[in-house]
């Protein structure tokens, strides 16, 4: 008989109620693939977007959501990673074409597997490949963002942004983060950034206030309904990354660049896979944690148990940082 492991499967596209906990065969990995055991996992908009029905015709259903999870090596058939060794794993299909971190264990090609050492808690760790996958590819492969330079990062609360936020602030970026809820204005200050706006409709404004020529890069988090207004807030020359939808406005109607565009901004957008985040990177972020001198923009920790919940307040803009899943009730925060 199958060994079994507790996973969260998505019956179909809908409501929160089509999040189910089964029991599920333990999957079998093959020479090439990495069997985890997930300690950790952290929730991400695209899962909302794949909950509610907006992933497309790739889906299939019944699946287990997830784009990331971190724990440790169960198996590895090739020996590329020895057992009981620490890793995370994103992407790469993962909740879409195959089975994601969503469960006690998740089977995934080696490549996009990467190994780390560290004594963080389990709920920490889970917050951080996703997000300092998606923030560290925005910052340097769509911006490239240098030291001394201004940044204007909207929808500066989520999850992403604070992580591109932290980054930039290490970096020694000038740091300009947006929300419209005037009430986590301080959880984007305790993160080191320089100037809080709420977001009126009309950053690009308050940008020029503060900067009369213009931000020399943005990472749009919002989506295309904000896009103009912020390519208004970037310098000549600079340069805006288009990275999320927060708002699920995906597209641009009629899009005429002369009209759209103004005069010598850049406009690019990333969407990034594990390859994009280096080994190195990653454990320096994580040594960075453990000594305290990064804040990680860590939110509500829940159980497999709460995933319901844990939707609920990501569906309903709640959260205050990272929302983490951890797959043991010993791991839950005290």
């Amino acid at each position: 008989m199958d060994e079994l492991m507790r996973a969260v499967v998505l019956t179909a596209p809908g409501p929160v109620s089509n999040l189910e906990v089964r029991d599920l065969p333990i999957p079998s990995p093959r020479a090439g693939e990495v069997l985890i055991r997930v300690m950790a996992f952290g929730l991400n908009r695209s899962e909302l977007l794949t909950r509610l029905g907006f992933s497309g015709d790739a889906v299939t259903y019944p699946r287990v959501l997830g784009i990331e999870a971190t724990g440790v090596v169960a198996a590895a058939p090739g020996g590329e990673f020895r057992p009981g060794q620490q890793v995370v794993t994103l992407m790469g299909g993962m909740g879409r074409t195959i089975d994601g971190g969503y469960a006690e264990y998740t089977c995934v090609p080696v490549s996009q597997v990467i190994g780390f050492s560290s004594s963080l808690p389990w709920s920490v760790l889970g917050a951080v490949p996703e997000m300092l996958q998606t923030a560290h590819g925005s910052l340097t492969v769509g911006v490239d963002a240098r030291p001394g330079q201004t940044l204007l990062v909207r929808g500066g609360t989520s999850s992403v942004g604070m992580a591109a936020a932290v980054l930039a602030h290490r970096w020694g970026l000038t740091v300009i983060a947006t929300t419209r809820d005037p009430g986590k204005a301080e959880s984007l200050t305790r993160l080191g950034v320089d100037h809080v706006l709420v977001d009126d409709g009309h950053v690009s404004d308050q940008v020029r206030r503060i900067i009369p020529a213009g931000v020399d890069g943005a990472i749009e988090l919002v989506g295309t309904g904000t896009l103009p207004d912020t390519l208004r807030a970037t310098a000549v020359h600079g340069t805006v990354c288009l990275t999320g939808m927060l708002s699920h406005q995906w597209t641009v109607p009629d899009f005429y660049p002369i009209d759209y565009l103004p005069a010598g901004v850049r406009l690019t957008a990333y969407s990034g896979d594990a390859a994009d985040l280096p080994a190195e990177v990653l454990q320096d972020f994580l040594d960075d944690v453990a000594d305290g001198r990064v804040r990680l923009p860590l939110g509500q920790v829940f159980g497999l148990d709460e995933i319901r919940r844990a939707h609920e307040v990501m569906e309903a803009n709640q959260a205050r940082g990272k929302l983490v899943v951890v797959t043991r009730t010993e791991d839950l925060p005290r």
